[in-house]
């Protein structure tokens, strides 16, 4: 090509490492949005599926889907959990979540109970007593929401009355505050109109859904295609000018 200089191994190896690792992160990024969208259909489909029994789903958690169970037992009373998260709701709320024993259970296993609204201050949400007795529950036997950045130690350990209230749900800390070992996943009970919790339950990847990182791959491969036209820009040929016959 006569309007392009030949460019040095320099510049080549350098255009190339940095087109190759922009193509690289933008693979990547379509990857990530390709198993989040399967993660929510899995979970959409867990929500239309029969529930199956608790125990046998305990004893061998699907590993590449979510479980809707069914599981009988009796909540321990007044001992309530509150996860101060606001995403449901502009004015804020907390999720409400209560230890339940299954029965022919050796563990706790923490029900979300589901999202109450808060009501303009700092105070709690007024909580609605347990049904007392024998439960028969429905729901999906999910993980426990992230742990996140835990900063001042456990919250949990330092408050004497119930319900007590955290902004990380680390299910080892609510253990050791029962005293009694908990299921590794939590049960996320069905929506039912009659009840005053608000029962949303969905992955929540509002801060990264996939269509953002679709948008960061195709950034990253323009970035490519930026480092090869810097390349061919600064090795272009200039014109000659003609000498000056004065």
């Amino acid at each position: 090509m006569k309007w392009l200089r030949r460019p040095s191994w320099f510049a080549l190896l350098l255009t190339a490492a940095g087109a190759l690792l922009f193509i690289r992160l933008g693979v990547w990024q379509l990857h990530r949005a390709d198993e989040k969208e399967h993660i929510l259909r899995r979970y959409a489909a867990a929500e239309t599926a029969p529930p199956r029994d608790f125990a046998a789903v305990a004893e061998k958690p699907p590993v590449d889907a979510y479980a809707r169970v069914k599981v009988q037992g009796a909540y321990i009373a007044d001992k309530l959990y509150l996860l101060d998260n606001p995403r449901h709701d502009q004015r804020g709320g907390v999720e409400v979540y209560a230890p339940f024993r299954p029965h022919g259970g050796d563990r706790l296993l923490l029900v979300d109970l589901g999202f109450l609204p808060g009501n303009g201050t700092d105070e709690s949400p007024q909580l609605p007593p347990l049904p007392a007795g024998e439960q028969a529950l429905q729901g999906l036997y999910v993980p426990a929401p992230g742990v996140g950045f835990e900063m001042g130690g456990n919250a949990l350990a330092r408050q004497s009355r119930w319900p007590k209230t955290t902004v990380y749900l680390d299910l080892p800390q609510v253990a050791a505050d029962l005293g009694a070992p908990l299921y590794p996943q939590v049960l996320a009970l069905d929506q039912d109109t009659a009840s005053i919790y608000v029962r949303e339950h969905t992955i929540d990847f509002s801060a990264m859904p996939p269509a953002r990182h679709r948008a960061y791959a195709f950034q990253w491969f323009t970035f490519a295609v930026v480092a090869v036209v810097v390349l061919l820009v600064l090795h272009r040929r200039r014109p000659t000018r003609p000498p000056d016959e004065s």
